[in-house]
This record gives structure tokens, sequence and C-alpha cells, in this order.
């Protein structure tokens, strides 16, 4: 596989990055990438993924475009209102990088789809807004050794970390009960866009081996402050997901 002359150019100025250089492109370009959940994560996510030169992403979301999704999923435009979230994400991206495979699936994850969903994939990113779907991901992730990218917001506050099954906690692990989900998350645009774009740099990183992905710590964002702090979070070895897996 080889950069054609258009892409050396696009791509020009990360290649000059000395620990990412022609090979981390390659690796992009060659890596396949699902998220699920095209809002205000996977909106934000996804731009800077396609921008970054994946080769393949698959954006999963069941649900339309509604005007009050237009404040965060910068993704979908006033236009689009109606229209599949994941189908409005896809165009877009068509016409940031034509070089990206796209693959739009409306359809819903459940039990009985997410391993399908996610089969192949290099890295998965959670930007979903349920803890029951993110839970479903966690568990077919660490079934398939998918390495899963992990953010949540709320208000001015984030969180955001890395699973690599078995070489680390899992979900599961820093979550042993399942938090109580709300219908309408209050959110502000920019809390979003900004654990999005953690979460494409983490996927980054992951495909090109560069730097050090958020394994075994938790990162948080406090948007009220403009500050980060993160805890170290560790693998439970009674994990019910990931226990066994060494």
């Amino acid at each position: 596989m080889k950069l054609r002359r258009d892409e050396m150019e696009r791509y020009d100025r990360q290649i000059r990055i000395g620990s990412f250089g022609l090979e981390g492109q390659l690796k992009l370009k060659g890596a396949k990438v699902a998220v699920a959940g095209a809002g205000g994560l996977g909106c934000s996510a996804t731009v800077y993924l396609a921008a970054a030169g994946i080769g393949h992403m698959t954006i999963i979301d069941e649900e339309n475009v509604e005007l009050s999704n237009l404040n965060r999923q910068i993704g979908h435009w006033n236009r689009d209102i109606g229209t599949a979230k994941a189908v409005s994400l896809s165009e877009k991206i068509r016409e940031l990088n034509p070089g990206v495979e796209l693959e739009p699936v409306t359809e819903r994850i459940t039990l009985g789809t997410v391993r399908d969903l996610i089969s192949g994939s290099t890295v998965v990113l959670d930007c979903m807004d349920n803890w029951e779907t993110r839970f479903m991901l966690n568990k077919a992730c660490v079934a398939a050794r998918i390495p899963l990218v992990h953010a949540g917001v709320h208000s001015l506050y984030g969180q955001i970390t890395t699973v690599l099954p078995g070489k680390g906690p899992c979900l599961r692990c820093i979550l042993p009960e399942t938090p109580q989900s709300e219908d309408r998350i209050p959110i502000l645009g920019v809390t979003a866009g900004t654990l999005g774009l953690l979460e494409a740099l983490e996927a980054i990183k992951i495909i090109t081996g560069m730097g050090q992905p958020l394994v075994g710590r938790m990162l948080y964002f406090d948007g009220e402050t403009t500050s980060f702090y993160e805890i170290n979070v560790s693998k439970r070895e009674d994990c019910p997901v990931c226990g066994s897996i060494k």
C-alpha cells in the first residue's frame, strides 16, 4: 500500500511529525474505525479522523437529525433535519475527504447486532449517550479483542478512557454498577467537541503506536475551570466481562 501524490500533500504536516511519519500515515490508511453514535461526540471525532486519513469508517446511528441536536452535532446542518444522522454525517465527510471509505449504518446497536457491526474494526469509538449501549460495546469489544475508546459528557464535564482488552481494565471494571441514564442530557456543545477530539486522538495513537493511550487511566475534563485531571483505574479480577482475559 502506498500514498498517492495528492495524499502526500494532504497529510504533509502530520507526516512531518517524527514519531508519526509515512509509516503512521499508511497505518491510518489501512485502518477501519467504527464510530458508535453520530451525535456531539461522534461528529467531532469523525471529522478529525477523516481529516487525518482513516481509510474506512463505519458510522452507526439509528436516529434522525433534530433541531435540538444542532448546538453540538457539528456534522449536521439545518438542511439535514429529518435525515438519518449516519447518512448526514457521511455526506459531510465525503466532502471533507473523498479518500475515506464510508459505511453509514442506520441500524440500532443491540445484543444481537453489536458483534457484526464492529467486526473487523481496528478500533471502536463509544460516542453514545446511554450506558446500556456503552456496556454492550464494551463486552463485544473485549470478546473480539478490539480496542475501545469510551467518552461521556454532561453539561460542562466529560470523561474519557481507552480499553485495550487483556492490557488494562474494561469499562465494567471501572463501573461495576450501571449509572442511571437521562432522557435529555444537558450539554454545552464545546464539551462534546472537546471529548470527541480526544477520542479521535486516542484512536490515532492506538492505530499508529504513537504516544501512550489512556489505558488504566480515566481522564476528566472540567469546563467550568478549563482543567483536566486523571485517576488511575485497575482491572478487577472478578470482572464478569474481562476478568478471565490475560
